[in-house]
């Protein structure tokens, strides 16, 4: 039987895609057949309610987990699409970072929750908060790979250079195993030279690790979380539903050791 693949999700730049990456590859996983479980680690909540579900009307979330209050198995909940559950987070998770002052193991929570139910998803895909803090580390000590999703844009690369020396620092001490799973690129507009740009100078820095799938923008790719619907159901012929679905086959076509 095969491996599970644990992808942390993350960018520490806000409004660049992290979210519907995470929603929308969770999503066309699933519907080839993959099970897949959707990790909201961002107290915004918006893979929860992307998904489907009302953030502020879920019984447990994943502060319950880090609190050690709850498991995995207890919080998960399903979601609209067949195939895909959903670990919901809210506003709550603020209040983590304070409550975990004192744990020694604090890196660790998410990882050692997540290893109760490894056995039954083939992806486990892990929605990072927009910021290095506590979170986003349990994430990269859990994950096995990193996804990081990088707008078309000039400041791209600044901040792309911070995250990969997070990463680092994450391989370095607590998770030996962590490597760069790809950088894929959103919000592209083929009409900008500058989106052009950007996509070329990425690929010159890093090769290999860089996505051939780029995400457009796309009008219905922002309207479906509104919807509580991933693309794949809420506009399947869009052009960002045909996007995501080639990441996820790109994904799925990845070596996996």
């Amino acid at each position: 039987m095969s491996k599970v693949r644990v992808i942390a999700v993350t960018n520490q730049k806000g409004g660049v895609g992290k979210t519907t990456t995470a929603i929308n590859l969770s999503a066309c996983l699933a519907a080839e057949g993959k099970r897949v479980l959707a990790v909201d680690a961002d107290q915004q909540g918006n893979t929860t309610s992307g998904l489907g579900l009302d953030k502020n009307d879920v019984p447990l979330t994943i502060y319950d987990v880090f609190l050690g209050e709850a498991t995995i198995a207890e919080v998960k909940q399903p979601t609209c699409m067949d195939g895909l559950e959903v670990i919901p987070a809210n506003i709550n998770l603020t209040g983590a970072e304070i409550e975990l002052i004192g744990n020694d193991r604090r890196e660790y929570i998410l990882q050692e929750a997540l290893a109760e139910v490894k056995d039954a998803y083939d992806f486990i895909i892990i929605d990072c908060p927009p910021s290095l803090n506590m979170i986003t580390v349990n994430a990269l000590v859990a994950a096995n790979t990193v996804l990081v999703p990088i707008q078309c844009e000039y400041f791209a690369l600044e901040g792309l250079e911070q995250l990969l020396h997070a990463v680092n620092l994450v391989k370095k001490r607590l998770n030996p195993e962590l490597e760069i799973e790809g950088i894929v690129f959103t919000m592209y507009d083929a009409r900008t030279n500058l989106s052009l740009q950007v996509v070329e100078e990425v690929k010159r820095s890093l090769g290999q690790s860089v996505y051939r799938t780029i995400i457009p923008r796309n009008v219905r790719l922002g309207e479906s979380p509104s919807h509580g619907l991933p693309i794949n159901l809420y506009d399947p012929k869009s052009k960002g539903a045909e996007a995501y679905a080639l990441l996820a086959e790109e994904v799925m076509e990845k070596e996996w050791n």
